[in-house]
């Protein structure tokens, strides 16, 4: 049976099944994360692996940056929000930690929207930004790993950080000398850390290694790749 082309054409457009509408993929690949402790999980074939868990709770859009206002399409996220109100009756929300992340694309990232762990993967790549533990003011054999002197009797040079002054030029200790000082508490980034388990139900996400920070603290977590 032969139809003309007019009638192909509407066969072809109209009797064609559409798919159905998929939601809007979320674009944001990070995540505010709490750290809960390390354990260990064991592979096929018997090894342990030490790895660190991690809680995510459902991250908030507190609001969203483009290119026309901003300049960069970026989005803010929140968690743990908590209700207050002013003096004049007026309430508010405030969150107990905000991070912001560039994204490709607006799209699904509407304020209040809410993201989990959905795009993270058993055998993918994360980063991992977090604040080291604080060990105070600490000496140079901690601090910079400088051996120590001679411990027997007559030495003044146990743990002391030795000479460090210079010739009457310049006459001053140079910038970046390695001294005594505060300890920890920097800004730690870990590249490639592979995800060993996750619970997606649970909000349970397992990392392989330590990661920097105290139990409890908040880290953020970027997704790198998927296996």
């Amino acid at each position: 049976m032969h139809f003309p082309q007019g009638k192909l054409a509407f066969q072809r457009d109209v009797l064609a099944p559409t798919a159905p509408d998929e939601p809007p993929r979320i674009m944001c690949n990070g995540l505010i994360a709490k750290k809960i402790g390390m354990s260990r999980v064991f592979l096929e074939n018997g090894d342990a692996v030490p790895v660190t868990y991690l809680e995510v709770q459902p991250n908030t859009v507190i609001r969203t940056k483009s290119k026309e206002k901003d300049g960069y399409d970026a989005v803010v996220l929140g968690v743990k929000p908590k209700k207050w109100k002013t003096r004049k009756g007026n309430e508010h929300t405030r969150y107990g930690d905000i991070k912001e992340w560039k994204v490709d694309s607006l799209e699904g990232l509407d304020a209040g929207t809410q993201i989990d762990l959905e795009k993270f993967t058993k055998e993918g790549t994360i980063s991992v930004t977090g604040i080291s533990k604080g060990k105070g003011f600490q000496g140079v054999i901690r601090r910079h790993n400088f051996s120590r002197g001679p411990t027997t009797h007559g030495s003044h040079h146990h743990r002391r950080t030795g000479s460090v002054g210079m010739c009457e030029f310049p006459g001053r200790i140079m910038k970046g000398k390695k001294m005594p000082g505060r300890m920890g508490s920097d800004t730690v980034t870990l590249r490639g850390r592979k995800i060993m388990d996750c619970d997606h139900t649970k909000g349970l996400i397992a990392i392989k290694g330590p990661i920097p920070g105290t139990n409890g603290g908040n880290v953020y977590i970027t997704l790198e790749s998927n296996s």
